[in-house]
């Protein structure tokens, strides 16, 4: 029996304009049948934008507002309940999202933001059996990922599987990079496997203008000009790879999953709309040098998250699931 191919819809976009960005992700979802396909009357759908730092509105480096409220309107057609939720770098998942401009639309389409909290979740992989993930995340009925495209000063690039380590909830990042930083190959197969459990539903990534050089603030926009989905986040940043022309090995997630098996190799995706051949870019910028995972983190540090680890990884778990 064939297996149906993995699909990845490519569109040229330029503008964030309402309606002609409505336009745009109407085009990009028709080959994976429409937002119905994915939302069901009274779901509750999460919205995982990158909601890195509230220090750098208009550098790009956090996917933009009209993006969300495009696709958080779409869902509302379809019956969903939309609500956004994320746990960045610096601040609350509210404070970054109002001074990065998304307050009128969390007005206007009365969106609910949620700040994530652990829950810890067992894997199916012996090397992450304790991953600690936002119970919000599990428990949504649909997850729509929402990654922005951008540099990255650790991991070359961040896409679409690195978007969803947003949803290890909080100082629990600090800890996955100081236990798994010191070896880029086990990070990329944490960060996999944090994509793999929370296994969206759908992935659109924001293109339009990237953030390109020492990522994933430090860089400055980037027009590119691209919209993509789909609902296999590794063929999807399998895709994207290219189109930048960075080697998958370069790219700690994209290597991982490449070796655990779930990244399909490029004659094994369809592109219903446009092949990464057409939209190849040629002047994208990556950090000046990569720096440590583990942030060189002191002892005293270390020693601080290490007992906090120990202490949710010996609290009961509970299971969350979605459909």
């Amino acid at each position: 029996m064939q297996t149906q191919k993995p699909s990845v819809s490519l569109i040229r976009a330029t503008s964030y304009e309402r309606e002609s960005l409505r336009e745009s992700l109407t085009t990009l979802l028709e080959p994976l049948g429409g937002m119905a396909t994915f939302v069901k009357p009274g779901d509750r759908v999460l919205l995982k934008p990158n909601l890195l730092t509230g220090a750098r509105p208009g550098k790009d480096c956090t996917t933009r507002p009209e993006l969300v409220y495009a696709v958080a309107q779409m869902v509302i057609e379809a019956g969903g309940k939309p609500f956004l939720g994320d746990s960045p770098a610096f601040g609350s998942a509210k404070g970054v999202a109002i001074a990065n401009g998304y307050e009128p639309i969390l007005e206007e389409l009365n969106l609910p933001i949620v700040e994530f909290h652990g829950q810890r979740y067992e894997t199916v992989s012996e090397n992450f059996n304790h991953l600690l993930l936002s119970k919000e995340a599990i428990a949504a009925d649909v997850v729509i990922n929402l990654p922005k495209v951008k540099s990255h000063a650790q991991l070359t690039l961040t896409l679409g599987v690195k978007n969803l380590f947003g949803c290890v909830p909080g100082k629990m990042k600090a800890w996955w990079h100081m236990e798994a930083g010191k070896d880029a190959n086990r990070f990329g197969e944490m960060l996999v496997e944090t994509a793999k459990a929370i296994n969206p539903n759908l992935t659109i990534l924001d293109g339009i203008i990237g953030h390109d050089g020492n990522g994933p603030s430090n860089g400055e926009p980037h027009p590119l000009g691209i919209l993509a989905a789909a609902t296999n986040v590794f063929a999807l940043d399998r895709a994207m790879v290219e189109i930048l022309n960075v080697p998958p090995s370069q790219v700690p997630t994209v290597a991982a999953s490449q070796r655990l098996g779930l990244c399909p190799e490029l004659a094994e995706i369809d592109f219903p709309h446009l092949a990464p051949d057409l939209l190849k870019v040629e002047d994208w910028k990556l950090p000046d040098k990569l720096i440590p995972i583990d942030f060189a983190m002191p002892r005293v540090i270390k020693s601080t998250f290490r007992h906090l680890y120990i202490r949710f990884i010996k609290e009961p778990m509970t299971a969350y699931g979605r459909r």
